[in-house]
């Protein structure tokens, strides 16, 4: 007989039947699952009975001295265990929410969306939830997956580099990044109108190291344009030092257009007057496939696609 699958929707499948067959299945007879389930024989037979008349097999043996579950019925007993244990955990998931959503929340960030989306995000979430603690990692893409994948995060906003397998991963984009060129503030340059690619090739620069793509993509970015990639580099990703650098010198450097408006709104930097044919991959919120947040993740998850929608 074909199973309609949303068969337990129309029959409306009362848990105490799941209960009923998980107590049989312990007890091997009706008289004492009964009496286990605070049930009268009869109506713990009429329940089996109904459960049976909806699948259209028998779950179980009736022998002389109790009852052996068929193949059907061991299946149904396997869903039916999984079914009651789900509940379980979404009782449990509610009382996290009625009690304040208390627990521990861990999520990883590249730089962007760490300085742009997360500090509306995060403040967003704690007037919602105030005893959530939330554990923010900011690394890059490659270091925050390997620490998901083991379980240390509940979810990450990064990319997938190519060279990673997206298996088991899922991925849901936020939006990409184009890049700029920022300097100290009253840097001489600010005043020349009209800067082209050729007037900052040779300058002194401060760079991400060779192998990453953002030092990749700006090396490319001066081929292109029939130009040698600058030569005179300091390369670093530490933030604090490139920004000491910059103030201290007249040393340009290439970061994402976010960062670079963060930066300048506080009067730290300014950003150079040329659009740069330079950017990096899109990024977006990755979390291993099939995973079932918390209601604290899901809480920041929501924020996260909140703020991102108003922002990009």
């Amino acid at each position: 007989m074909d199973i309609n699958p949303n068969w337990f929707l129309q029959a409306r499948l009362k848990t105490r039947q799941l209960l009923l067959l998980i107590a049989l299945d312990e007890q091997r007879n009706i008289h004492r699952a009964s009496e286990e389930l605070h049930m009268t024989q009869p109506a713990a037979s009429k329940q089996l009975k109904e459960l049976e008349d909806m699948l259209g097999v028998q779950l179980f043996e009736r022998l002389p001295r109790g009852m052996e579950p068929t193949l059907y019925g061991e299946t149904m007993i396997r869903h039916a265990r999984m079914a009651l244990n789900s509940l379980s955990l979404a009782h449990d998931d509610i009382v996290a929410v009625k009690s304040g959503l208390q627990g521990q929340v861990e999520i990883g960030t590249i730089m962007t969306p760490g300085l742009v989306l997360l500090p509306r995000v995060l403040t967003m979430v704690k007037e919602q939830a105030p005893r959530l603690r939330i554990g923010v990692q900011m690394e890059q893409s490659n270091v925050l997956l390997d620490q998901l994948e083991r379980g240390r995060l509940d979810f990450m906003i990064g990319r997938i580099p190519e060279r990673v397998s997206a298996a088991g991963l899922q991925y849901e984009e936020l939006t990409d990044e184009p890049a700029c060129v920022v300097v100290r503030v009253g840097h001489p340059l600010l005043a020349v109108d009209g800067l082209k690619l050729s007037d900052i090739a040779d300058r002194p620069w401060i760079l991400p190291p060779q192998g990453s793509i953002l030092r990749s993509r700006c090396d490319l970015m001066f081929r292109r344009a029939g130009l040698t990639p600058p030569l005179n580099v300091i390369d670093t990703t530490a933030l604090l030092l490139v920004t000491a650098l910059l103030q201290q010198t007249d040393s340009l450097h290439v970061m994402p257009i976010a960062v670079a408006r963060y930066y300048e709104s506080q009067n730290v930097l300014s950003v150079l007057p040329i659009d740069l044919p330079c950017r990096m991959d899109a990024y977006g919120i990755v979390s291993l496939d099939g995973h079932l947040p918390s209601p604290g993740a899901e809480l920041l998850l929501r924020a996260v696609r909140a703020v991102a929608k108003e922002i990009f």
